[in-house]
């Protein structure tokens, strides 16, 4: 006979097995969130940064993050840096991708959680105005690429001038608009920088500005009323220099 050989005992108390763990066998990475908050104002696409005042990248604009507490969730991060730095709430925001690549900040081995929403434009002006610790701005994105294909962008203040974006953030920014632009396609995510009610051509210059390109006036409002999205109202615009044009809202469309 094959003399049965024991197996040596384990434990099956998972008290026991925690108590022994050793955690300092694995590095600890540090994890942090930055927050992407968008706008379309004056038919461009804006983006509100905050200026570093400490090292690394002091004098960098940067989206505003900070790092995630040991007992605290990434929402619950989130929702901090949002109230903390940008002195906003009651925002609804929503996670865009995980940043990770070794080396993006000069500090230590930094994950960033990056969170992404669609806000007023009179919303960011407002926490401009806010005392803030460090300076803000809504600073103007230039994709240097076409439709969705993707990669780094560039930010420029109101002179047109170019600003210095610290870490990654200028490839945050490039999958955050790679990201909408593909959300234009099948959601309504455009309504949600417009007024209750808005005129077909406030509608085209949003997506305009996303697309960062013309888009034909007659084809757009042809694909526009064929989706069934938006109702006409029965009023036209007011305090306008020009014909008033018919307003709309927006009606969701349902699958029953």
């Amino acid at each position: 006979m094959t003399p049965i050989r024991r197996q040596p005992e384990v434990s099956n108390s998972e008290q026991e097995f925690l108590a022994g763990y050793d955690s300092s066998r694995f590095p600890r990475p540090s994890v942090a969130v930055d927050l992407v908050l968008m706008t379309v104002e004056d038919g461009t696409l804006r983006v509100l940064l905050l200026q570093r005042q400490e090292h690394p990248a002091r004098g960098q604009w940067a989206l505003p993050g900070g790092f995630v507490g040991i007992d605290e969730s990434l929402d619950g991060a989130a929702r901090r840096v949002l109230t903390g730095k940008v002195r906003l709430s009651d925002l609804f925001v929503e996670q865009l991708y995980t940043f990770g690549e070794p080396g993006r900040d000069a500090r230590t081995r930094v994950i960033s959680v990056a969170y992404f929403a669609l806000v007023s434009a009179g919303t960011l002006r407002a926490a401009l105005k806010s005392e803030a610790k460090e300076p803000l701005t809504l600073a103007t994105i230039h994709t240097p690429w076409e439709g969705e294909r993707g990669g780094a962008v560039e930010v420029r203040n109101g002179t047109g001038a170019r600003l210095a974006l610290a870490f990654d953030h200028a490839e945050i920014l490039g999958v955050a608009v790679k990201r909408l632009r593909g959300r234009l396609k099948y959601s309504p995510i455009a309504y949600q920088l417009l007024a209750r009610e808005f005129t077909l051509r406030m509608l085209q210059m949003v997506h305009e500005a996303i697309l960062a390109k013309s888009l034909n006036k007659d084809a757009f409002r042809r694909r526009v009323l064929g989706l069934g999205e938006v109702e006409a109202t029965g009023r036209l615009e007011s305090d306008v220099d020009h014909r008033p044009a018919e307003l709309y809202r927006h009606c969701p469309v349902t699958n029953e």
